[in-house]
């Protein structure tokens, strides 16, 4: 079922990002107190942000306060936002900052004004009228709601942390209670939780009672909230979880998009690592759909160097094996759920029937650099669209010295691309992870031919004496 949250979640995997960009187009910040001033504000914060948002979060009330012209240029900043994500080819969605919360034919209205009028797929809600006061909201699971928990504001505590007793259980703070009834009231799977990061220990409480929920954070930043403590407190087990919200840091920043670059980045940095596969069963149906599709070969075989080697390697013909080239590219994803980037990148030019698989496997945008720039055209030397500044992750098919592999990042570079980490489907472990360590780069192979070798030589594929010959000769 197609909800809310995993609406949010494909959005998080496209950008890799868990910041939420707050639209609080302040007066202080306008070139002037008008509607018109207030859309350029948040239009600009847009365009620069959208590349790098998990999700936008207009606040009502500085809109409200501009009259009828305010609450046009909410509908229009939503449709901008719309605009954008059409643009850049992956939805992000916009949580209404309206905290409602009224009796059930009033929050009809209000459920109905967010959604259908503004066009909003989430909002923020007040859990003080009870349940039935958020049911409207709820009750499409692909429209969202965030609701009040532990707010981020120095006054929360006067009532979310008054000790209440409910069902013969021992006292506790309210914002506790109210974690455990939006576990019982996510019925649809589209309820999260507004949780300040001024409180890191509350918020580490309300993971604990709501494990798998999302949480809308505000307070990192002008507040005063600390993001490492934060993300300790509040991130799921799957490295997910948190709406990082941030307004005031990138509104008034002079590079709103290298700022939130840079924040993303080092949000990236604190997600814990998923858990390593099991890596054998993997190898072995890979060994397997290597020897049956014919992309490697043992005997004898002149290469390119002149050398006669005793195995060759040809993933080029992937590309007549559907099925395998779909389990490659499988196995590709597995490493690449680790990395956070915004596009791949294919060399030309085995590798990239390879990336395309990849690519549609992942549902991420491709780019690959051209051997040779274009004389006619455009004249590019990149194929596909980007943005300067963005992280690409290299893909190639095979690893020997790496060299090719610089020479390639070296022309993503040119163009003001960042590439920090290679993955290739073989390393033919002769010098490729040395020399790429050197120049600086992340390299990772899905396989190593000793382990695929190994495989071969255990499965009766090749026999004792071609495992050593092999070896010996890699070896030189």
């Amino acid at each position: 079922m197609e909800t809310f949250f995993s609406f949010l979640e494909k959005r998080v995997a496209d950008c890799s990002s868990l910041i939420c960009v707050g639209l609080d187009p302040h007066p202080a910040d306008l070139s002037a107190p008008t509607a018109e001033a207030a859309l350029e504000f948040c239009a600009r914060l847009i365009r620069e942000t959208a590349p790098y948002a998990a999700a936008f979060k207009p606040n009502a009330a500085f809109f409200e306060a501009l009259g009828p012209e305010g609450w046009h240029a909410l509908k229009q900043v939503i449709e901008l936002i719309q605009a954008e994500s059409h643009r850049l080819g992956s939805m992000i969605p916009v949580i209404l900052d309206a905290k409602r919360g009224d009796i059930a034919s009033t929050a009809e209205a209000y459920a109905q004004s967010a959604f259908e009028q503004l066009g909003a797929h989430a909002i923020t809600l007040s859990p003080y009228l009870g349940q039935d006061s958020l049911a409207p909201f709820l009750k499409n699971h692909e429209r969202g709601a965030f609701m009040l928990c532990k707010t981020s504001n120095a006054g929360s505590g006067d009532m979310q942390d008054l000790l209440v007793t409910a069902n013969g259980h021992a006292p506790q703070p309210l914002y506790e209670y109210v974690a455990q009834l939006a576990q019982r009231w996510n019925t649809q799977g589209n309820l999260g939780l507004v949780v300040g990061a001024t409180h890191p220990t509350a918020l580490a409480r309300v993971r604990a009672l709501a494990p798998d929920l999302w949480f809308l954070v505000p307070g990192v930043g002008a507040q005063g909230g600390d993001l490492a403590a934060t993300l300790k407190a509040g991130l799921r087990a799957d490295g997910r979880g948190l709406l990082i919200n941030v307004s005031r840091s990138l509104a008034r920043s002079a590079q709103p998009r290298l700022e939130i670059q840079k924040l993303r980045d080092e949000i990236w940095q604190y997600r814990p690592a998923p858990p390593a596969p099991n890596a054998q069963a993997p190898i072995s149906a890979l060994a397997h759909d290597l020897l049956a599709s014919g992309c490697v070969k043992f005997g004898q075989f002149t290469l390119k160097s002149g050398k006669v080697s005793p195995i060759y390697l040809d993933l080029r013909r992937l590309v007549t094996h559907p099925a395998i080239l779909r389990r490659v590219a499988h196995a590709y994803a597995e490493k690449l759920r680790a990395l956070h980037y915004d596009r791949l990148a294919g060399i030309p030019y085995a590798a990239l029937p390879i990336a395309t698989a990849i690519a549609l496997e992942l549902e991420r945008p491709l780019i690959y650099p051209r051997r040779e720039a274009k004389d006619y055209g455009t004249k590019a030397t990149i194929e596909g669209d980007f943005n300067a500044g963005e992280t690409v992750v290299v893909i190639d098919d095979l690893a020997t010295t790496g060299d090719t592999k610089i020479e390639a990042i070296q022309k993503l570079e040119a163009a003001g691309l960042k590439a920090r980490d290679i993955i290739v489907l073989i390393d033919r472990e002769q010098g490729a992870t040395e020399t790429l360590a050197k120049a600086g780069y992340n390299f990772q192979a899905v396989v190593t031919i000793s382990a695929l070798l190994e495989e071969w030589r255990a499965s009766g594929a090749i026999a004792e004496a071609q495992f050593e010959e092999v070896k010996a000769f890699l070896k030189d």
